[in-house]
């Protein structure tokens, strides 16, 4: 992870954000309707997580070249308590270099300092290799979605006791 720069997601980053959620959808063929593909809010990450005390999105950059992003937030509609592990995406090149690991973990390191005792994630089949990874992290599979993402589309459904 040499020169890797992990901090929290800027304005000008939601370009390079938006650009790299999308690529990750067309690459490995998940839905696009009903998904974080057609959701206005990647084109705005700056500011849906600077409207939000309890939430905070990481960026990954290197040379100023944005990676990948993952962070908290607290979905609509989730219990008091809980926030859905959200954004996490990465670049393709930026891929199976530690990177998203460093995002993911810092991100439940913020999920425990914000004191939720829950983390939900929302997921596809389409990200395996993601999926695989919460299972290694301790998230356990749900049968049903929590809160109210907008996310219909999304069929991965898990949780974490923080």
């Amino acid at each position: 992870m040499e020169d890797i720069k992990i901090r929290k997601v800027l304005r000008e980053d939601n370009f390079s954000l938006a650009k790299i959620i999308r690529a990750a959808f067309i690459e490995f063929g998940a839905p696009l309707t009903g998904t974080v593909y057609e959701d206005p809010n990647t084109d705005a990450l700056f500011e849906l997580f600077d409207s939000e005390k309890m939430a905070t999105l990481y960026v990954a950059e290197k040379d100023g070249e944005v990676l990948g992003c993952c962070g908290v937030f607290p979905t609509k509609g989730l219990d008091s308590g809980y926030a859905e592990l959200v954004k996490f995406y990465l670049a393709k090149g930026a891929r199976n270099r530690g990177i998203g690991k460093a995002l993911f973990e810092k991100s439940i390191l913020v999920a425990r300092d914000f004191d939720y005792k829950y983390l939900y994630i929302e997921s596809q089949p389409s990200f395996s290799k993601a999926v695989k990874m919460y299972e290694q992290y301790g998230f356990n599979y749900l049968n049903h979605s929590l809160g109210d993402s907008g996310h219909g589309n999304c069929d991965v459904w898990m949780l974490k006791t923080l």
